[in-house]
């Protein structure tokens, strides 16, 4: 099989809270709009782990459509 290469946005905990912070939500409020818990927004936030997957494209999508200027940095992902 030939590999494909796809790119994915990283999300800093800067951006992240900044995001939040645009959207004017509360961790807890942006946790219920995710369908996440409150606690993964303030591990994310304190850079304990990073969003990853569906996660990272939905804010992805969330900051494009809010009008958030953000600069999510591109991962290089290879998969088969």
């Amino acid at each position: 099989m030939e590999r494909r290469e796809r790119r994915k946005r990283q999300w800093s905990k800067e951006e992240v809270r900044s995001l939040r912070r645009h959207l004017r939500l509360t961790q807890a409020k942006l946790a219920e709009e995710l369908g996440t818990r409150q606690q993964t927004i303030s591990e994310w936030e304190t850079g304990m782990y990073r969003p990853r997957g569906a996660s990272a494209t939905v804010l992805s999508i969330v900051a494009e459509r809010s009008g958030f200027a953000y600069r999510a940095r591109e991962k290089r992902d290879e998969s088969d």
